[in-house]
């Protein structure tokens, strides 16, 4: 569209890396994507201007209205079908439909862009079961490639955390009998 490949990673990238400890929603990725991204006029993605370029997708799996794209970008809707996830993802250029999941695990885009790449998922395959000194040996001979290449180092990402599970909250009945049980001394 209007954005080089290089331009779209740089600026998604960053907004990704800054935000990375505490998992997306589908509103805030949404609202990123179409902040970063560039429709045919080389503007950013507004609700009417995204809804039009799913219109004009080559055999579109659905429409995606501008009321519900904008409902969408402001959390009062938060569960789009898969057609139209596939359909906002094809038509913000091509961006993995897993990004848009509200989950920290699908937050890199970058990450997923790479897994898109048959050869990378094969790299994957291979490093599954190495032992760790033998990863750590991979990833800085990698490093070392990618300078000699004069290619950008890639984002380290070894400091960031996995982030913990959310404890379920207890119903209030659920509360009243736990506060018994230990009253009890159950």
């Amino acid at each position: 569209m209007g954005v080089s490949r290089d331009e779209e990673e740089s600026s998604i990238g960053a907004a990704t890396r800054a935000q990375r400890s505490r998992p997306h929603s589908l509103a805030q990725k949404l609202k990123t994507l179409m902040a970063h991204r560039t429709d045919a006029r080389g503007r950013a993605y507004v609700s009417r201007t995204l809804s039009q370029a799913v219109d004009d997708l080559p055999d579109a799996p659905t429409s995606a209205s501008f009321a519900l794209i904008a409902k969408l970008a402001n959390g009062q809707q938060d569960n789009p079908t898969i057609k139209t996830v596939l359909a906002l993802c094809q038509a913000l250029g091509d961006v993995p439909p897993a990004y848009l999941l509200p989950h920290a695990a699908y937050d890199d885009l970058e990450a997923l862009e790479a897994f898109e790449n048959p050869l990378a998922r094969h790299v994957l395959a291979l490093l599954s079961d190495l032992p760790e000194d033998e990863l750590r040996d991979v990833v800085a001979h990698l490093e070392q490639r990618r300078e000699d290449l004069g290619m950008p180092s890639a984002p380290d990402r070894s400091s960031v955390e996995k982030p913990k599970k959310a404890r379920r909250r207890r119903t209030g009945t659920e509360a009243a009998r736990y506060a018994a049980d230990a009253l009890e001394g159950l």
